[in-house]
């Protein structure tokens, strides 16, 4: 038997909305002015999608795009995974929906559900499925958010941060000692509640009164958010260096989810990365949640920061609450223009330096699974405190 190929990301595909939502826009309706915005999260701009425009839509025009990178026709891919928490319905899954559109007929599709975390999570079963020795060569994994039909525009916890995009990636073989290493991933159920879409489910379905009520909007504790992160970053970069024997040294790029630029490279500080390797997108696109990552990866590969051999940090975190890390040895760089946010430097607010909660949580491990357990921080609920995350 020949041993399982190693797995890779072979191209990238983006594709934002064509409206922009300026901070102007979004100060006045959360009451805040735009200023407040820039220096607490540091995003300058967001993009919202049409009216008609779904997040499958939305998706289908980034695989096209991966797709077209990587010289392959949609009748290649074996697999297509979609990671969204705005999906188009409850159901089907948008992965189908994406797949009619793209005309991906031999693709086996089915959504993931893991928030912002959802691209990595994604990518760990397309790489299990493709290594499985079953016959599926490629598959196209895919993160895309609407949550501009989910945000309350008056609450200035969520309307700053949220918006809309998707971002593909085809994987497929690459060469021997390239490509992904372990994907270690992790969930805390304990505090579903930090961030989440309280309605529009089986526990609280639509009504007159959760319309009323404005249940089927996000609603976020801010400071718990917040803290979890800079808490489990540390931890999921440590574990991935620890796992594949590296130092940060070693380590061309850190790519991870963008909750906003200012938190991110806080955190990236924190934990010693030096802040040249840090590659930040939040200030041009928002918080694009599962889609996050996979757009960052697509603007360093556009930017020319990835290159052969590159080796690239993926750290992932979000709500659930999820997580998760990788390396990733980069196999080909495409250059290919299917970025069309215009390439601006990240604001530089200072972030006041003060000391997250480090106290180690007991950790599991679920035999043959790699999943981590951890305890999240549990904090009092504080809505105006979303700028932070």
């Amino acid at each position: 038997m020949s041993p399982a190929p190693s797995i890779g990301v072979l191209a990238t595909g983006t594709c934002l909305p064509e409206r922009v939502l300026t901070n102007d826009e979004v100060a006045e309706a959360a009451g805040v002015d735009s200023d407040w915005i820039v220096q607490r999260t540091g995003v300058l701009r967001r993009h919202v999608a049409e009216p008609e425009q779904a997040a499958s839509d939305l998706a289908a025009e980034a695989v096209r795009k991966a797709l077209t990178a990587a010289g392959l026709p949609a009748s290649a891919l074996g697999l297509l995974v979609l990671a969204t928490s705005t999906p188009d319905e409850l159901g089907p899954s948008t992965a189908c929906r994406v797949q009619a559109l793209v005309g991906a007929d031999r693709a086996v599709a089915f959504d993931v559900a893991a928030a912002c975390s959802g691209w990595l999570f994604a990518a760990r079963v397309a790489h299990d499925w493709l290594r499985a020795g079953t016959g599926e060569r490629y598959a196209a994994v895919v993160g895309v958010e609407v949550y501009s039909r989910f945000v309350d525009p008056a609450d200035r916890a969520t309307a700053v941060l949220f918006a809309d995009g998707a971002a593909a990636t085809i994987l497929g073989p690459v060469p021997g000692g390239t490509g992904f290493a372990s994907i270690r991933l992790g969930s805390d159920g304990t505090a579903a509640g930090d961030v989440l879409i309280p309605a529009g489910g089986s526990r609280l379905p639509a009504s007159s009164q959760t319309l009323a009520d404005r249940r089927h909007k996000v609603h976020m504790d801010g400071k718990a958010v917040r803290d979890f992160i800079l808490r489990i970053f540390p931890e999921v970069l440590g574990d991935a260096l620890d796992r594949n024997g590296l130092r940060l040294a070693d380590v061309d790029l850190l790519i991870s989810h963008q909750p906003n630029p200012l938190l991110l490279r806080r955190a990236a500080v924190d934990a010693g990365v030096p802040e040249d390797r840090v590659v930040i997108v939040g200030h041009e696109v928002g918080n694009i949640g599962a889609a996050s990552i996979p757009y960052a990866l697509a603007s360093a590969d556009h930017d020319g920061r990835l290159r052969t051999g590159s080796r690239v940090l993926v750290t992932a975190f979000g709500a659930g609450l999820t997580w998760g890390s990788t390396v990733l040895t980069w196999t080909r760089a495409q250059r290919h223009s299917a970025i069309p946010a215009p390439r601006t430097a990240a604001p530089r607010t200072a972030v006041p330096r003060t000391e997250a909660p480090r106290t180690a949580a007991p950790r599991t491990e679920l035999p043959g699974t790699e999943l981590a357990r951890t305890e999240a921080p549990r904090t009092a609920n504080s809505p105006t405190e979303g700028a932070q995350l």
